[in-house]
């Protein structure tokens, strides 16, 4: 069996005219080095010339008075042909002018005087070797980085197109004629300007995809987008949340704390349920929004950023202006563009292809084999009113793909509350309730037709034919209107 290769020591030449002192430096340095000596600087010359062929050595410690030349010269000429080289100079004087002209024309990285003391000199060596490898890496690293630039900057934009994709407003899921549209036009049109959003809206209807959108259909897409629930913290907290603090600032501040505000310098920071803060807050926030700029807490310095700033919540703001429960020059602030996200129940067109969207993620997530859901099913969601907006609906799929046991989900699944809630008053044969409607006469008219088809779809537990009879309809027409509402879910 062949031995393995031994690893070499790193290599150092020794230039002194002292043979004397040549020895010592030797003996002091033969375990860690491997060590090349020369008595001037031809010899030393002619050493780097056969030794280098092999990048070899990595140190050249040599002494300052020599004859016919001095050490500073020589490494002058080193440096030149081997810039990578280490170079050090060893003398027992202190003339100032040579130290100048060592570290200025030579590039010396260490002036050594004598006396020497081994285990200075040693150390001094050991960490020449270091930097030198660090050389070597940062080079190999620059030309990897030069090398895969290209390739980095195409995964980086991939990235983000897929980001855009995800967040931006193809990602806001929405039917032709839903109100969800008029909101997407208007996100649009303020998207590219640095503008003041206010986001109102009930609680779960997807404020933060709104804001989310935004910020990728701006210019600040590639930089950062923060998120922070103003409602969930006391004033003191949320203030070094935003803020940051230096350390000291307060008992328990062990570190300095980069603020939120600073983490999305650059980008946009979104603050949910702002309306939830206190005026004292409020007065704080106004000032850093005014100046652009803002002190950590226990910080003498102010620190500017460049931020959008959106805020949404679910209050009548302008009601808690008219009240003094809010500021009203925040206010101002903050709504330069108000945007009002409608409820689930304003948009029914839109609950089909929410659903099957959070189907397909909800399987994937729990890693089970789902189809979709059948009729009855769906039409028992869309019957539905949804107090909790999407996110109500979220939980409500969620739930449904825990308990299935088969591919194709069907109303035994439901909860009991959509299924006690959901359009009664038609089975009932009473007029089918009109709250909720909003739009005009033809849009209001759609979504009441939207409840009484699925009702019916739900009774007869999706058989097309049964319910097209009991509506008046024929089997084609009846399965026109179910693809048009996205109704469409089982077979006769």
């Amino acid at each position: 069996m062949s031995q393995p290769a031994l690893r070499r020591l790193p290599a150092v030449l020794v230039v002194d005219d002292e043979l004397r002192s040549q020895e010592a430096l030797r003996r002091t340095l033969e375990e860690d080095f491997e060590v090349f000596c020369a008595s001037g600087a031809d010899e030393g010359m002619a050493i780097l010339e056969r030794e280098q062929a092999a990048a070899a050595i990595r140190i050249v410690l040599c002494d300052q008075r020599m004859p016919g030349t001095t050490g500073v010269q020589f490494l002058r000429d080193v440096r030149h042909r081997w810039p990578d080289v280490v170079r050090i100079i060893l003398s027992g004087y202190t003339d100032a002018e040579d130290i100048i002209s060592g570290v200025n024309e030579a590039g010396i990285w260490q002036y050594l005087l004598k006396p020497w003391q081994p285990e200075q000199l040693l150390l001094t060596l050991q960490r020449a070797a270091e930097v030198w490898r660090l050389q070597q890496e940062n080079q190999r690293l620059s030309l990897d980085l030069r090398t895969a630039e290209p390739v980095l900057k195409k995964r980086v934009e991939s990235k983000q197109d897929k980001a855009k994709s995800r967040f931006g407003l193809d990602g806001l899921i929405r039917a032709p004629g839903s109100p969800l549209e008029a909101v997407c036009a208007l996100v649009r049109r303020v998207a590219p300007y640095d503008l003041a959003v206010m986001i109102t809206g009930e609680s779960g209807t997807g404020k933060e995809m709104i804001a989310r959108a935004i910020h990728y259909e701006s210019r600040r897409a590639d930089r950062p987008f923060i998120t922070e629930n103003c409602g969930a913290l006391p004033d003191s907290l949320l203030e070094s949340e935003l803020f940051g603090y230096k350390r000291g600032a307060f008992t328990g501040a062990v570190e300095d704390r980069v603020g939120l505000f600073q983490q999305a310098d650059g980008g946009t920071l979104f603050l949910d349920e702002i309306g939830e803060t206190s005026p004292a807050f409020q007065v704080k926030l106004l000032r850093a929004l005014q100046e652009g700029e803002f002190r950590p807490l226990g910080s003498t310095r102010p620190v500017t950023v460049d931020v959008r700033v959106i805020a949404a919540t679910n209050r009548d703001l302008e009601e808690d202006v008219r009240t003094g429960r809010f500021r009203e020059d925040l206010y101002y602030r903050l709504a330069t563009i108000p945007l009002h996200v409608p409820p689930l129940r304003e948009r029914p067109m839109d609950l089909p292809l929410l659903a099957r969207r959070l189907l397909e993620t909800t399987a994937r997530a729990l890693d089970k084999p789902v189809d979709g859901l059948d009729g009855e099913a769906l039409a028992g969601l869309a019957a539905y009113r949804w107090p909790g907006n999407v996110r109500e609906l979220q939980n409500e799929i969620l739930r449904m793909v825990a308990l299935a046991d088969v591919p194709l989900l069907g109303a035994d699944l439901l909860s009991p509350r959509i299924v006690d809630n959901g359009g009664s008053e038609v089975l009932a044969g009473a007029l089918p309730s009109t709250e909720g409607l909003s739009g005009n006469l033809r849009e209001r008219m759609e979504q009441l037709e939207l409840r009484v088809i699925a009702e019916a779809m739900r009774r007869h537990r999706g058989n097309k034919s049964r319910a097209a009879r009991e509506l008046g309809l024929s089997r084609v027409g009846l399965r026109a209107k179910l693809n048009r509402y996205g109704l469409e879910g089982a077979e006769a």
